[in-house]
């Protein structure tokens, strides 16, 4: 037997197969500007990304189909759609290593990428990223990552201070820096121009804001024109005080707190702001006091609909000109549905109409041989002494006086003689208070000169 053939022969075992391991690339840029070219930077970092996964062939990586490109999304967010999508194919297992081009391009935060990082570990997903050579699985590589995410903050915290100081510079310049677009103005080339179609809505805010003195009463006349918002929303009264302090609308750009000159046109002159925010440095109690001195209501809390539901008191001032009325409450809560539907109510009456009628009819009514009648029997329950005739003469009394009297003593005797009125589309049914009319005979009984005094 030959050597060769007395030797056992050698078994060689088969080569290890290498592990799959399947590689995502994930790219970002914080900006769109430029992505609509045929290669752009998403791409350059892609083919950079593929090119090192393929020198990595004979360690088992290979790409995945699916492509996660986040383009004008911001570095300091996780909240971007390509990588919300890749961490539910690391969730599901998708994906064995991530690749990307640099580490900002996955986070810019220190803690947004740590908690990325656990992530990743609890999968068994391994980060790599081809321009900084380091391995997460390692402390030393940790510690590394660690350090390469400090300065990737540093520098988005760097250029937020730049942003933030070229934003200020430029609002001090009284240049339009983007954001919402006031009511009233466009954007043409980056700068602010009037826009006349709704420039008239905001000054027709100011305008009647100064006449009403009232952010309630000026919301009542806008939707009552049917004035809206940008939106198509009728304007209300939280719509109509952001107009009032929107410094835009005076010529002017403010920022945090200070304030520049603007370089757009105003819409409101200089004189109209200054009125309105004159009136708006008073409480809303004090405005409200002074326009209810100014507007007195006779019938304040004795006029009624045709429903049993009491009239409000309400004033408007247009072309400078005091306009009173008396509305429904559905009226004005925007609430009147069931008014309209029904013809014998009324949603409004002018209240110098309405307290000419009463006051008129009441006047009339003094002289009424039967009023007068009703008048002495009540008043001789107290005064017994007191003779018909001296009723008759103390009633006629209130004919020459009524016009020489001060508006509350009028508002009194109104209060006084009349118990209730109610308005309908057929017209109106005063009620009278027959007490009333005798402790007017009393009051009367003293005298002109008594009635006189209250005039003067």
């Amino acid at each position: 037997m030959s050597r060769r053939q007395g030797r056992a022969a050698e078994v060689v075992p088969p080569p290890t197969p290498v592990r799959r391991l399947r590689c995502a690339v994930y790219t970002r840029k914080s900006t769109d500007e430029g992505l609509d070219r045929e290669f752009n930077t998403l791409d350059a970092q892609r083919d950079a990304c593929e090119a090192y996964v393929v020198s990595q062939r004979q360690e088992g990586w290979t790409l995945v189909a699916d492509r996660y490109d986040d383009g004008g999304f911001s570095g300091g967010t996780l909240e971007r759609p390509a990588l919300q999508r890749l961490l539910r194919d690391v969730e599901q297992g998708r994906v064995d290593i991530i690749v990307c081009y640099k580490i900002d391009r996955l986070s810019r935060s220190l803690m947004d990428f740590s908690r990325l990082v656990e992530t990743f570990e609890a999968h068994g997903v391994t980060f790599v990223s081809i321009t900084q050579s380091f391995n997460t699985t390692t402390s030393m590589g940790r510690l590394t990552l660690n350090i390469l995410l400090s300065f990737a903050q540093f520098e988005r915290e760097v250029i937020g201070e730049r942003i933030r100081d070229k934003f200020a510079a430029s609002r001090a310049r009284g240049m339009w820096m983007g954001g919402h677009v006031p009511l009233g103005y466009e954007v043409r080339d980056r700068k602010l121009l009037v826009y006349e179609a709704e420039a008239r809505t905001v000054r027709r805010v100011f305008t009647a804001f100064l006449d009403t003195q009232s952010g309630t009463e000026t919301a009542r006349l806008l939707q009552a024109d049917g004035l809206t918002s940008r939106s198509g929303r009728l304007l209300d009264k939280g719509d109509v005080y952001k107009l009032l302090n929107n410094r835009t609308y005076v010529g002017e750009a403010a920022h945090k707190g200070k304030v520049y000159p603007g370089e757009h046109q105003p819409i409101i002159d200089r004189a109209l702001w200054d009125k309105v925010h004159a009136l708006l440095k008073e409480s809303p109690h004090t405005r409200g006091n002074g326009t209810r001195n100014q507007t007195p209501a006779l019938l304040k809390g004795l006029i009624y609909g045709a429903d049993g539901r009491a009239l409000s008191p309400t004033h408007t001032r247009r072309r400078g000109r005091l306009y009173r009325y008396y509305v429904s409450q559905a009226a004005l809560k925007g609430t009147d549905t069931a008014e309209q539907a029904d013809p014998t109510l009324v949603r409004r009456v002018s209240a110098a109409e309405i307290e000419a009628a009463v006051v008129g009819q009441v006047r009339a009514l003094l002289c009424q041989p039967e009023i007068i009648v009703g008048t002495w029997a009540a008043v001789q329950v107290n005064d017994p002494d007191l003779t018909e005739g001296e009723t008759r003469d103390a009633l006629h009394q209130l004919e020459p006086l009524w016009d020489e009297l001060f508006p509350a003593e009028q508002a009194r005797i109104v209060r006084l003689l009349v118990e209730r009125v109610t308005v309908s589309s057929t017209g109106a049914d005063i009620r009278l208070r027959v007490e009333g009319l005798a402790s007017l005979v009393r009051d009367l009984g003293t005298g002109r000169a008594t009635m006189l005094e209250a005039a003067e």
